[in-house]
């Protein structure tokens, strides 16, 4: 046997904003991190500016330049104090925009953060639903190339967000996926465990677009705050007093009626003079998630509501399996942890249905009496990490290291292999 299959395999989860790794079987990532690289880029000007004709310089101003970046929050950290770091975003849209960046990115995750030998684990990766196959082939190329990993697997983020809904009770791997993260947002239904592909909607607007609204929001009234603090103190905002309203007139009502009570205080020290400052946090408390149920308030280009999508999604599936995903939405992603934003997202795409069988009904002229349908929006606790989550419990099967690309396959194949994934042999 393989002593590497005795080993827990590492997870990583590569998100557009943040990263989540650790070790599977693990209930809770070990880290979680900022997708960011902080690469040192004055080494490689200097040395074109002095030395036109000394290649040893220029030589080695690259190879320290190679070995002088920072990822996560350090690298944010770096870009703040120093101004020779430039900030890379090598994720961009739930699609890997920059290589190089991200190959810097997981050495700094594998050798600093997990302090592990990545010859001596299996690596589970993640990948949106609508990636092309070639990002497959390089990710492959340098997972076993660059750190000679004795196997692969990269799934699919959907299926493990349903994976991580895994109890004892019930194993269901038919359900809608909606995951809105940083800087995606997909629909993406699954029946048995397989991607329904030509039903995947995709949706223009996410976790960043929520942070942007309150940062316009706050910038609009005037409020005050330091520029080159503003979308970071917006996406804190977000994360920590934002929530999802009923009906969004009530909720003004409520704030004009009680502003003691609804609007919040924000407290921060601007960066470069270090003096204190503080502005209120009012309407962008429920304005910011309201962008996903009422897009026009934000932009004009796109103004379908994510209900309305997540119906359509679910229409255009084949017809026997429409009952069981509008039984199972699945919420993943960090954008989706808004308080009440599941009970608001049941309440709409409810009110979708039910009209559309309504209305069926009124055409046959109340002769056929339909079977009303449930819709039920599945809520967890962790379903900030919830893909995370699920590649752990499936990475700590015994089929999983059955159905991993190994190393001598792409010694002997090529990168090739790793543009199509068998699923979990025996496992849906």
């Amino acid at each position: 046997m393989d002593p590497s299959m005795s080993r827990p395999a590492v997870v990583i989860d590569n998100g557009s904003g943040y990263t989540k790794m650790g070790f599977a079987g693990n209930v809770e990532p070990c880290f979680i991190l900022p997708t960011v690289v902080a690469v040192n880029e004055s080494f490689l000007n200097q040395s074109r500016s002095t030395s036109k004709g000394n290649w040893v310089t220029q030589h080695n101003a690259g190879v320290i330049a190679d070995l002088d970046f920072f990822i996560g929050d350090e690298a944010l950290a770096k870009y703040r104090t120093s101004s020779t770091y430039n900030l890379n975003y090598p994720i961009q849209q739930g699609q890997i925009e920059n290589w190089d960046a991200m190959e810097r990115f997981w050495q700094q995750c594998i050798f600093n953060y997990l302090r592990c030998d990545p010859e001596d684990h299996y690596f589970l990766l993640t990948e949106s639903p609508l990636t092309a196959p070639e990002s497959r082939e390089y990710t492959g190329e340098i997972m076993f190339e660059t750190f000679n990993v004795p196997g692969l697997y990269i799934a699919v983020n959907s299926v493990l967000a349903l994976a991580a809904g895994y109890t004892t009770s019930k194993c269901e791997m038919t359900g809608v996926v909606v995951d809105i993260g940083d800087g995606a947002a997909h629909v993406v239904p699954v029946a048995d465990g397989y991607v329904i592909g030509s039903s995947i909607k995709s949706i223009p607007i996410s976790g960043k677009d929520a942070t942007l609204f309150v940062q316009q929001l706050m910038r609009e009234r005037g409020e005050n705050i330091p520029p080159e603090d503003s979308f970071e103190v917006a996406r804190k905002v977000k994360e920590m007093h934002c929530y999802t309203c009923s009906d969004i007139v009530k909720e003004f009502n409520k704030h004009d009626k009680e502003p003691a009570k609804y609007v919040k205080q924000w407290k921060g020290i601007k960066p470069k003079t270090g003096a204190p400052y503080s502005c209120d946090i009012g309407y962008e408390r429920f304005l910011g998630p309201e962008i996903f149920f009422n897009p026009e308030i934000y932009s004009s280009d796109f103004t379908t509501p994510l209900p309305v999508i997540i119906d359509k999604c679910i229409q255009s599936a084949p017809i026997d399996t429409r009952r069981s995903l509008y039984k199972n939405i699945v919420l993943s992603g960090g954008s989706t942890m808004f308080k009440d934003f599941h009970r608001r997202m049941q309440r709409d795409i409810r009110k979708i249905v039910d009209a559309r069988v309504l209305s069926s009904e009124a055409r046959l002229n109340g002769e056929i009496k339909s079977q009303p349908v449930e819709v039920n929006v599945v809520s967890h606790p962790i379903q900030r990490f919830a893909v995370w989550f699920g590649g752990s419990v499936l990475a700590s099967t015994p089929e999983f290291f059955a159905s991993c690309h190994t190393k001598e396959e792409y010694d002997e194949y090529g990168a090739s292999i790793c543009r199509t994934n068998p699923v979990f042999k025996g496992m849906y």
